[in-house]
């Protein structure tokens, strides 16, 4: 028996009163990968995005109706996952990513990738009582085959078409895509929640320091989350920065341009394994 069938009258239990619930508008948000801090500690959010496999019990999050969304690399497999030897086994694997170590680059063409994706990966994280899935790492399929036409034809409509899957095949679930941005015209009115990650402020890998994106490059990034909106009036968008936790004054400005946009902003550490706050207006 498949991890999809033995899952699934388990997962209808979950999920299906979602279909009959009226979401509230999301004013906070937080990305958490890790496990230290207690239940409480999420009291000022109305969504989460956990680690599938390293979170705090999912019933108090329930218990205080806060929307949980699990971790899912869909363009790349890290080595410490435990399905990692299986598919590089199956010759599913491009290559290492140069700015992230341990972390591989997956063919999401592969039938045999998009079978784990949709019968084993997606259901072990509503098993455990996510009310849905953030999908990160998306971006690899352009960058794939803009880096090689040729060899990566048609990995960006593979990846497309994978969350269009997940939809199919999980319709009341929550789905929030990670940037991404080429799929959007296609997908921004199936999913729930659009996240532009790093837009205003990043972490820059080569120095090694926190900084702001080019006022260009941010301006374009507003214009297709913008656009993504007007194809979808009920999509939600969610923005996550990466600022120095000491710069008070900076935390405060990166959330007002955010929210002056009507985005729903996070910021945060680059590990994303501290909750930060919101600083308190003055």
């Amino acid at each position: 028996m498949t991890c999809f069938y033995k899952y699934f009258f388990i997962l209808l239990f979950f999920i299906a009163g979602s279909l009959f619930s009226v979401e509230k508008p999301i004013q906070r948000w937080a990305a958490y990968y890790s496990n230290k801090e207690p239940v409480e500690a999420f009291s000022p959010y109305q969504l989460v995005v956990f680690n599938y496999d390293e979170h705090p019990l999912m019933q108090g999050m329930q218990d205080k109706e806060i929307i949980t969304l699990g971790y899912l690399s869909l363009g790349e497999v890290e080595k410490k996952q435990p399905y990692y030897e299986d598919v590089k086994k199956q010759g599913l694997l491009l290559g290492e990513n140069p700015h992230w170590k341990g972390s591989f680059y997956v063919d999401v063409r592969n039938k045999l990738w998009q079978k784990r994706v949709i019968e084993e990966l997606v259901p072990a994280i509503l098993f455990q009582r996510f009310n849905g899935v953030f999908l990160d790492t998306l971006d690899d399929a352009e960058y794939l085959e803009n880096l090689d036409p040729v060899k990566n034809k048609g990995i960006k409509q593979a990846a497309i078409d994978l969350v269009k899957a997940i939809r199919l095949h999980y319709p009341p679930i929550k789905i929030m895509v990670n940037r991404a941005y080429y799929m959007l015209p296609q997908v921004a009115s199936i999913i729930n929640y659009e996240l532009g990650e790093s837009i205003y402020s990043t972490y820059n890998y080569d120095h090694k320091k926190y900084e702001l994106v080019s006022e260009k490059e941010y301006n374009d990034q507003v214009k297709l989350l913008n656009n993504a909106k007007k194809l979808n009036p009920n999509l939600q968008i969610f923005t996550l920065d990466y600022w120095d936790p000491h710069d008070v004054e900076g935390y405060k400005k990166i959330y007002n341009v955010q929210r002056a946009h009507g985005f729903i902003p996070y910021v945060a550490t680059l590990h994303l394994d501290t909750l930060i706050p919101e600083p308190s207006k003055p």
